[in-house]
């Protein structure tokens, strides 16, 4: 509430400074600052709903914050709009403007197959992992004993646009054994160049699909449509990037809308180890990973969950990233929270108290998920090389990929053990994929988008040879023959 209520003070300051600058100047902004926060009388928080974001009637490009029943006005970032659904700033073509109806949606599953509740009787690592409330440490280790984990993802497609920027986080910083720190990468193809994946995954960075073409309603398709998206997606980062089948085990369903049962048949059957789709409301304690052997231990905020039980398929949710006065919002992916006008030690203090929720409770792995447009603003990546210069300076702090996360949560063990725990060393480069080629091929490749009626040209940059045609959805390769692929789990066992 008091970081709130300093923010709009200091926007009066500062609207009383201007003003004795230039008087013309001073009647349009103060024209601008009224015209800005007038509605904010006239909302009023919903009765019952708590804290949290909720959409401005007038229009999308705003939001309310609503703390303690007081209601303050936000702008979404440029270019970003106010998802009433989600209750985040995303894409135009992502956000459903508000105030929407709170209904809820009829379920389309049959309740005879649903999973059940935690049995941690029956439910034993290495193979089961839950909890009641999903906030259990596991190995029935203490706090203190348990290292806290930073998982850094990265979605989308890895081009010239991000790469520089995600070196400058991943190239030269090290854990407390000596080694590199890690990220996740959930890739989706257009745009993408696979010459850069390739030496991601030489470097150890772990690679996932996040889907071929980051298609809208894909929650809502069927089993098929999933198989062509994500194994088709793994099959284009085989051919193109040289990574095997087996070193990709790891799905993110696009707009963090899982697909129900399909998504997660898929995964079972195609030889995956885990999803990470699965976004979680702001808790007080967070969520740890768990199996999905069981019913999910928490609200399903997408409402398209699994809802029956997948023995031994791992989901590592995304938690919701907030502080306590709820300034910036909440949000699963970092870049969706409103710190666009934040200085970068503000930035760092808001990651900090975020960050210090894990740490100070439960120590359950604390996710940084991004996209491309968080290191687009100077204040947010400053903001975050100061956070993780400051995370990492303590011993019991690692940045790992999800995979090493999960294989700790298998057999755990303390944090003073840890500088010699095997599969968090690096010496076995052997292990790592192949290194990318000096000079890999720029293919400008044909490629007609399913919704228009033209052709354009898409860029694909790999030391494979250039195909004959721009890879997509039934064609992985590029040959050129629609529909070429046909995918099944005994086919796929092959590396």
């Amino acid at each position: 509430m008091l970081s709130a209520f300093k923010f709009v003070l200091l926007s009066l300051l500062s609207a009383s400074v201007r003003c004795q600058d230039n008087n013309n100047n001073d009647s349009r902004n103060s024209k601008r600052f009224f015209e800005d926060n007038k509605g904010q009388e006239e909302f009023i928080c919903p009765e019952g709903a708590g804290n949290g974001n909720f959409a401005d009637p007038a229009t999308c490009r705003r939001f309310y914050q609503c703390v303690d029943n007081y209601p303050y006005l936000n702008r979404c970032p440029s270019g970003l709009y106010f998802d009433d659904v989600n209750k985040l700033c995303t894409f135009k073509s992502e956000a459903r403007c508000g105030p929407l109806p709170t209904t809820t949606a009829p379920s389309t599953e049959t309740p005879t197959d649903n999973a059940v509740k935690c049995n941690t009787g029956s439910c034993q690592l290495p193979y089961c992992f839950c909890s009641s409330d999903g906030t259990r440490i596991p190995g029935g280790l203490n706090p203190s004993e348990t290292p806290q984990m930073i998982l850094l993802t990265f979605d989308g497609a890895v081009n010239q646009n991000n790469y520089p920027y995600y070196q400058k986080v991943l190239s030269t910083r090290k854990n407390p054994n000596g080694c590199p720190i890690k990220g996740t990468f959930f890739i989706s193809h257009e745009y993408c160049d696979y010459n850069m994946v390739q030496e991601l995954a030489h470097e150890g960075h772990e690679i996932g699909t996040e889907t071929i073409s980051l298609q809208q309603g894909l929650q809502d398709k069927g089993y098929e449509e999933w198989v062509g998206e994500m194994i088709g997606m793994r099959e284009i980062l085989r051919h193109f990037a040289n990574i095997s089948r087996s070193d990709i085990v790891g799905m993110r369903g696009p707009f963090l809308k899982p697909g129900r049962n399909a998504q997660y048949e898929v995964a079972e059957d195609f030889g995956y180890i885990y999803d990470s789709s699965i976004g979680i409301p702001p808790l007080k304690i967070p969520i740890w990973p768990y199996t999905l052997d069981h019913k999910i231990p928490h609200e399903c905020k997408s409402g398209t969950c699994p809802t029956k039980s997948f023995p031994g398929i791992w989901e590592v949710p995304l938690n919701a990233h907030y502080v306590e006065t709820y300034e910036g919002g909440h949000c699963p992916y970092l870049d969706q929270c409103v710190l666009h006008n934040h200085d970068p030690d503000e930035v760092f203090e808001w990651l900090k108290e975020d960050f210090e929720r894990y740490y100070t409770q439960n120590r359950a792995p604390y996710m940084m998920p991004f996209h491309t447009n968080w290191f687009q603003i100077k204040e947010l990546e400053r903001g975050l090389h100061k956070f993780i210069d400051w995370a990492k300076a303590k011993p019991d702090v690692w940045f790992v990929t999800i995979t090493q996360a999960l294989t700790w949560m298998t057999d755990p063990k303390p944090a003073k053990d840890l500088s010699t725990y095997e599969p968090w060393k690096c010496d076995k480069k052997d292990a790592l994929p192949a290194p990318p080629c000096n000079l890999p091929n720029k293919c400008a490749l044909s490629f007609k988008p399913p919704s228009a009626n033209f052709s354009t040209t898409r860029y694909l940059s790999t030391c494979r040879e250039c195909p004959n045609r721009y890879p997509w959805l039934g064609d992985s390769e590029g040959t050129g023959i629609s529909g070429k692929d046909v995918y099944t789990p005994e086919t796929q066992r092959r590396k």
